[in-house]
């Protein structure tokens, strides 16, 4: 993984521009170049010699260490401890969540809006199922969520 920096050209690109590059799959004439999280197959065409001088020439390796992207959905969330008498609340279908309405103890009765969750350019309220108190909400607004992810944790 390398880190880029191109400068400004053609309006185009913000001043110093970053961009995270990745070269992760060489087969002689093919590659599979990521940047910024997305992947494009290149196909090198081989035109005879080089007209740059910097093909000739070999370029030392950075020795200092680059930082490496990780994406959201490889980091594995920890489950909410569940007890006895508990409500889980899961999101119904995958989605992002578009606003919170209730916090770590709040009391709420039967039917109260609890979040609402965006999918499919929808919004669906996600409302109580029981009276209870809120134990723990475990996503923020703008979080995605995939279906069966566990959303509000209520005591009952």
């Amino acid at each position: 993984m390398a880190i880029m920096r191109a400068p400004k050209t053609n309006g185009f690109l913000q001043d110093l521009a970053q961009f995270e590059v990745e070269v992760s799959s060489m087969n002689k004439m093919n590659l599979t170049v990521t940047i910024n999280g997305t992947a494009y197959a290149v196909e090198v065409e081989k035109t005879g010699e080089s007209a740059s001088p910097l093909a000739k020439k070999s370029i030392p390796a950075p020795s200092v260490a680059m930082p490496v992207s990780v994406s959201k959905e490889s980091i594995i969330e920890p489950t909410p401890t569940i007890s006895d008498g508990d409500t889980k609340i899961s999101a119904p279908m995958p989605g992002k969540v578009n606003k919170i309405n209730v916090k770590a103890g709040d009391t709420v009765h039967t039917g109260d809006l609890l979040l609402i969750l965006e999918a499919m350019k929808m919004m669906n309220e996600i409302a109580s199922p029981v009276n209870g108190t809120i134990k723990s909400v475990n996503v923020q607004a703008g979080d995605s969520v995939k279906p069966g992810q566990i959303l509000i944790l209520l005591s009952v």
